[in-house]
């Protein structure tokens, strides 16, 4: 790609289950909740299968399927207890999926800005992507704290857009669930779903722009979307 051509581009980017292989660090974090009362793990799989709409609803998932449900008082309680445990080892096990260094590399060379629209707190979000060494590549970092709709409202996609000093016309939202599909459709923004991601649902039939396999897929897929909008 030449040097400049996306200078007016945001791209945004979910966090779990696209940037980033999380669920082996949230799923040492839930059972370790899990524990705490006396409920079966749950596994890897039906962790990935959970994640997307913030710790206290992965809790609320995980228990419902062990057949317990608790109060809303005691759901904080034990989120704030699985927060706890996941920020003291937050990077243990997750890693960035396969080529996203180099696709970002190549975003930004190309003079786009980025950012990180995600479900899960800015601050957990933030000391994530410090641990491996990503979050200075981000313009902008938006938690589901940080706004006062979260995704799949469009509200927190144009929040990540304008404070990395983007357009949403000019935008792509790169995720992996049909929040992040409801989100940039409703803010009137193309999206490129992974299909390795950690969706619940079929993303064949979640109506993306673009499915890609692998991020060396990711910049062209944006420079094709992009020219075609106005």
């Amino acid at each position: 790609m030449t040097s400049g051509e996306l200078a007016d581009a945001t791209i945004v980017f979910d966090l779990d289950g696209t940037l980033v292989d999380s669920a082996p660090d949230l799923v040492r974090a839930l059972n370790q909740v899990m524990d705490l009362e006396g409920l079966p793990h749950a596994s890897l799989d039906a962790t990935r299968r959970m994640v997307g709409q913030g710790a206290r609803v992965l809790i609320e998932r995980a228990s419902t399927l062990a057949g317990v449900n608790y109060s809303p008082a005691r759901l904080d309680q034990l989120t704030n207890a699985f927060i706890d445990f996941y920020r003291a080892d937050i990077a243990a096990r997750s890693a960035p999926f396969p080529g996203v260094l180099e696709a970002l590399d190549d975003l930004a060379s190309a003079g786009a800005k980025l950012a990180v629209c995600t479900n899960k707190r800015t601050e957990l979000s933030s000391q994530l992507l410090e641990a491996l060494g990503l979050a200075s590549r981000f313009s902008a970092i938006v938690g589901a704290d940080a706004v006062t709709q979260r995704k799949p409202h469009p509200e927190h996609y144009r929040a990540a857009v304008t404070r990395a000093g983007g357009s949403v016309r000019r935008s792509v939202m790169i995720g992996d669930t049909a929040a992040d599909i409801g989100a940039a459709r409703g803010a009137g923004a193309p999206v490129v779903l992974v299909r390795f991601g950690y969706s619940e649902e079929d993303v064949e039939r979640m109506g993306a722009d673009v499915l890609i396999d692998h991020f060396t897929q990711l910049a062209p897929a944006c420079r094709r979307l992009l020219s075609a909008r106005p």
